[in-house]
C-alpha cells in the first residue's frame, strides 16, 4: 500500500471514530439517508476513543440480545471457580428443581424456556441458595444469563414490602429497558411484584420515595435517585446485579458511578456482574464490587470454518474493490450477500454506489436506531434486499439461511492494526448456516491487508484461495 494510501485508510478509520464519539446513554437516532460524515480533520482525543469504543459495544450488545431473544442451544461448557473447590457442586435439569414459586415457573415455562440452558443449570442453584452468594459470570448473548439473574432478582422480592429491594443497572438507556422487559413478561404472573425503571426521562422530585420492588436502571440516574433526591433506601437493597460489565467500564464514567452506587448498599447485599468479556480490565473491577464471588465461565463453542470456502482477491483501490464486487454480482449465482466494511463512511459510499447501478441494497450501520436496524434486518430475512452492506455491528447473531456469500470489502483489524481474528471468525460464520456451503471473499488492496490476509490463514489453519475477478469462467465456477 503507498504512503498516500495509509493515510486515507487512517483518515477513514479516524473519521469513523470521531463520528461514533457521545454519550453513551444517548445513541444516535438520525437516519443514515439524512446524516453526512464530517469531512474535518480533527485530533481524537482519549475520551473521544473512549466514548466510541463504549457506544460500539453498547449498540452491538442491545442489538445482540433482541436479535438473539430465544434460547440458543449450545454445547458449552461451564467452568466454575469457588473459594471453597470441596464443597460440593449443584446443577439442575429441570426448572421443577429449582426453589421457585409456582407463578414464577409458570412465567419461565410462558417464555418458552422448556429447560435451562447450560449456564442456568449450574449459576440458578447457586443463585437461589440460602444464604446468598456472590457471584461473577461471564458467558455470550444467546446463553440464558439475563433469564438467569432476572428469575433470581423475582424470587428475592418480598411482595409485601414497598420499597425497592432489588436494583440491576445496565449501561445505557436501552439494555435496562431490554433487561425489564423481560423481567416483566417472567414475573407476568407475580402481578404484586412492580418493576420499575430509574433512567432518562423517569423523574422523582427530592422526598419523594419509590414504592417498586425492582428497578431497572442507568448508573448515573440511579446514583441521582439514591444521593440527590433519597427516593430509595440503598441499605434496604438485598441484591444488587450489574449487568454487560464490559460495556460498563468502557466509559470511566459509568464504572465511578457503579462503584460508588456499591459503597452505599449494605455489607450483606447479594452481588451479582455479568459480562460477556473476560479480560483483565473487566475483572478487576469484577473483584472490586463483588466480594468472595463464585466465578462461572462460560466457554464459547467455537464455530466451524469447515464449510466454507474462502477466497481472497487483490484490488488497487476502493474503485478497484467496487468493481471486484459488481463483477462478483453480475455473475455469481447468489442467494444473499452481507459485504463488511471497516467504517461507516466506505459503508455509506458503497451502498450509494451499488444502488446507483441498480442493485436493490440493506445498508446497515450504527448511525441509525436499533428499530431501524432491525426493520432493515427483517427485510433482508424475507428477502426484500439480496444485498446487505454493514459495518462489524452484524458480524454477531444474524443467521439468514439464505446467505451464501460473505464478502470482506475491508479486512477486520483491531484498533491496533492487528488482524481481529475473532471477528473475522464471526464475520465469515453469517455464511454456512445450517450445515449448509458458504463462500466467503477478502478484498486485498496493499501490503497491509494482504499481511493481514495471511495472518487470518495462518491462525486458523484453512487455505484462502486466490480468486481472479475480472476471469467470468472463474467466477461462474464460484457459484456451482
Amino acid at each position: 500500500m503507498t504512503a498516500a494510501a495509509d493515510e486515507d485508510w487512517a483518515a477513514e478509520v479516524d473519521e469513523q471514530e470521531r463520528q461514533i464519539s457521545g454519550e453513551v446513554d444517548k445513541l444516535t437516532l438520525s437516519n443514515t439517508s439524512t446524516t453526512k460524515p464530517t469531512e474535518e480533520k480533527q485530533a481524537n482525543t482519549e475520551e473521544d476513543n473512549e466514548q466510541a469504543k463504549a457506544t460500539d459495544l453498547a449498540d452491538a450488545s442491545f442489538l445482540m440480545k433482541v436479535l438473539r431473544s430465544k434460547l440458543v442451544k449450545t454445547k458449552n461448557e461451564v467452568e466454575v471457580q469457588r473459594n471453597d473447590p470441596s464443597s460440593p457442586l449443584h446443577s439442575v435439569k429441570s426448572f421443577e428443581e429449582l426453589p421457585l414459586s409456582e407463578q414464577l415457573r409458570r412465567g419461565v415455562y410462558d417464555m418458552g424456556f422448556n429447560k435451562p440452558s447450560k449456564i442456568q443449570e449450574t449459576a440458578l442453584p447457586m443463585l437461589l441458595a440460602d444464604p446468598p452468594n456472590n457471584m461473577i459470570a461471564q458467558s455470550q448473548s444467546g446463553t440464558g444469563k439475563t433469564a438467569a439473574f432476572v428469575l433470581s432478582m423475582l424470587s428475592r422480592v418480598d411482595a409485601t414490602k414497598n420499597y425497592p429491594q432489588v436494583i440491576c443497572i445496565s449501561p445505557t438507556y436501552e439494555l435496562a429497558l431490554q433487561t425489564g422487559q423481560v423481567a416483566e413478561k417472567m414475573g407476568k404472573f407475580c402481578p404484586e411484584v412492580k418493576i420499575g425503571y430509574a433512567v432518562r426521562g423517569e423523574r422523582v422530585s427530592r422526598g419523594q420515595k419509590v414504592t417498586d420492588h425492582i428497578i431497572f436502571a442507568t448508573p448515573g440516574t440511579l446514583l441521582d435517585w439514591i444521593l440527590r433526591n433519597r427516593a430509595l433506601d440503598p441499605k434496604k437493597i438485598k441484591m444488587f446485579v450489574l449487568d454487560e460489565a464490559d460495556v460498563m467500564i468502557a466509559q470511566q464514567g459509568h464504572q465511578d458511578q457503579s462503584i460508588r452506587i456499591h459503597k452505599t448498599l449494605p455489607k450483606d447485599c447479594q452481588m451479582l456482574l455479568f459480562s460477556a468479556t473476560y479480560d483483565d480490565d473487566v475483572m478487576k473491577f469484577a473483584k472490586t464490587v463483588v466480594p468472595d464471588p463464585i466465578i462461572i465461565r462460560l466457554r464459547r463453542e467455537e464455530e466451524s470454518l469447515d464449510n466454507i470456502k474462502q477466497y481472497y482477491v487483490v484490488c488497487r483501490d476502493k474503485e478497484d474493490k467496487f468493481q471486484a464486487l459488481s463483477n462478483m454480482y453480475g455473475v455469481v449465482s447468489i442467494g444473499q450477500c452481507i459485504v463488511f466494511c471497516h467504517t461507516r463512511k466506505a459503508a455509506s459510499w458503497l451502498a450509494e454506489k451499488m444502488t446507483a447501478d441498480g442493485h436493490s441494497v440493506a445498508l446497515l450501520s450504527g448511525e441509525i436506531t436499533v428499530e431501524q436496524r432491525l426493520a432493515v434486518l427483517n427485510r433482508f430475512r424475507e428477502g426484500k434486499e439480496k444485498l446487505l452492506i454493514t459495518t462489524n455491528v452484524s458480524a454477531r447473531g444474524i443467521d439468514v439461511e439464505q446467505v451464501t456469500v460473505v464478502i470482506n470489502y475491508d479486512m477486520p483489524v483491531e484498533p491496533t492494526g492487528k488482524p481481529d481474528f475473532e471477528t473475522y471468525l464471526h464475520r465469515i460464520g453469517r455464511t454456512g448456516r445450517f450445515g449448509k456451503s458458504g463462500i466467503a471473499v477478502n478484498f486485498v488492496d496493499g501490503q497491509r491487508s494482504m499481511a493481514i490476509m495471511k495472518k487470518i490463514e495462518e491462525h486458523f489453519g484453512k487455505k484462502i484461495t486466490l480468486l481472479q475477478a475480472d476471469d467470468v469462467d472463474e467466477l461462474e465456477k464460484l457459484g456451482n
